[in-house]
């Protein structure tokens, strides 16, 4: 509703996800079996000529599983809106089949009473979750490839549909409510797809979100944080387990500066790619 100077996000995050990874008590068993066959492993003077020792085969699979924890996954991320959808209204309101409903193709999003744009601010926090999401093995597939003031698109049923066969939807918004309102909530869709697993993921997000120093929204969910709608196209649409996240309201100044600087951008990025990472490996 400018891109800065960024480090390398594998580098950024290889520490803290190394660690975040070792937490997990599965992995850890892993990583123990592998150290207890190092310590009892004869050694192979040909082995070690000619190819890997067992043990150190073994090691080298458990750095690369701790490293790259969603090696095979794959995930689609949803900026929404696009930055010209206002210089297209009549491709933009155009009715689709939002799934039992119709609604127009999408709309122009909101902005912060300064005019920071929401597609800007979605497609800003997106792209540093994609950077994030490869870094740990996962394929990441954007709804849109630009944020581009002579584009719009694509329609809510495309996004949802474009997470077909994937393991994951996240679609990034930022509302637009009263200005007295804050704080972020996640939505799940209430009619199609796995309810069950896309309200995991929603408490995945929100505790990720929480974690990350952001507070629950004053204004959807009865201080829960999370809605349940059936009128969403883009939910509707999604085959996988799948989100909306409203990250905060761009109408109230509090929220509006976390959301239009690069560091705030990048906080969101880091929990919602941790958020997406605790799912998919529980």
């Amino acid at each position: 509703m400018s891109d800065d100077q960024q480090t390398d996000p594998a580098a950024e995050a290889s520490a803290e996800e190394l660690r975040e990874a070792l937490a997990d008590p599965e992995l850890a068993g892993q990583v123990r079996d592998v150290l207890r066959h190092l310590g009892s492993a004869p050694f192979d003077p040909l082995a070690g000529a000619f190819g890997q020792q067992p043990g150190l085969d073994r090691a080298a699979a458990a750095r690369e599983a701790a490293a790259r924890p969603l090696a095979g996954r794959t995930v689609v991320v949803d900026p929404g809106h696009q930055l010209g959808n206002a210089r297209f209204p009549r491709e933009v309101g155009r009715l689709v089949d939002a799934r039992g409903l119709r609604k127009p193709c999408n709309s122009t999003g909101t902005a912060t009473d300064a005019g920071y744009p929401e597609a800007t601010f979605a497609w800003e926090v997106a792209t540093r979750v994609r950077d994030r999401l490869r870094s740990l093995g996962a394929r990441v597939v954007l709804t849109r490839t630009a944020d581009s003031a002579s584009r719009w698109g694509p329609c809510v049923d495309e996004r949802g549909r474009a997470a077909d066969g994937a393991d994951l939807l996240l679609s990034i918004h930022g509302d637009g409510a009263a200005p007295g309102a804050s704080g972020f909530h996640v939505i799940v869709g209430d009619r199609y797809g796995p309810r069950g697993r896309s309200t995991a993921y929603a408490r995945d997000t929100r505790a990720a979100l929480q974690r990350a120093g952001f507070t629950r929204s004053t204004y959807v969910g009865a201080g829960s944080a999370l809605s349940f709608r059936d009128d969403l196209g883009t939910l509707n649409w999604a085959e996988p387990p799948a989100v909306m996240v409203e990250l905060g309201n761009m109408r109230n100044r509090g929220d509006a500066a976390v959301m239009t600087i690069p560091a705030g951008q990048a906080r969101y990025a880091r929990a919602l790619a941790r958020a997406a990472r605790t799912f998919l490996t529980r």
